[in-house]
């Protein structure tokens, strides 16, 4: 299973499908540009493409900061609701993990939906821990 980075407007797209079962409120018409707009501060998408079809994509920037050191955030993280339970999940996130160390990463971290249970329970199957509480406020 090769694990890609979209660098091309038609990779990008063909990503739609599967991130769109995470993020709903997206639209399909200025998606690629949105996602180019967003790579020029470092957002990558990774992607698991199996039989011609997107079943695994992984929406993700290194950064550092005082808090963290150098870390990997992920943002998106969404295995094609057709095809779960096959290993892709565990797959894509293994990568993201290795792709952090190769970067010198001493922490990969992302945020979960609390509505998101399923997506819990196989971030603690992987090792992972609550370590913060997130807050928002929408403007």
């Amino acid at each position: 299973m090769l694990v890609n980075l979209a660098e091309s407007d038609e990779q990008i797209l063909e990503c739609f499908p599967t991130i769109f079962q995470l993020r709903p409120h997206l639209n399909k018409d200025n998606f690629v540009e949105q996602v180019r707009r967003q790579q020029k501060d470092g957002y990558q998408l990774a992607f698991i493409k199996v039989d011609n079809q997107v079943v695994a994509v992984a929406g993700f920037f290194v950064s550092e900061s005082l808090a963290h050191g150098k870390f990997l955030y992920v943002y998106d993280l969404v295995v094609d609701e057709n095809v779960r339970s096959k290993g892709y999940g565990k797959h894509i996130f293994d990568w993201l993990l290795d792709y952090a160390k190769s970067k010198n990463c001493n922490v990969f971290r992302l945020d979960s939906g609390v509505q998101r249970f399923d997506a819990h329970r196989f971030y603690f199957t992987q090792r992972m821990k609550i370590a913060s509480y997130h807050f928002s406020l929408s403007l």
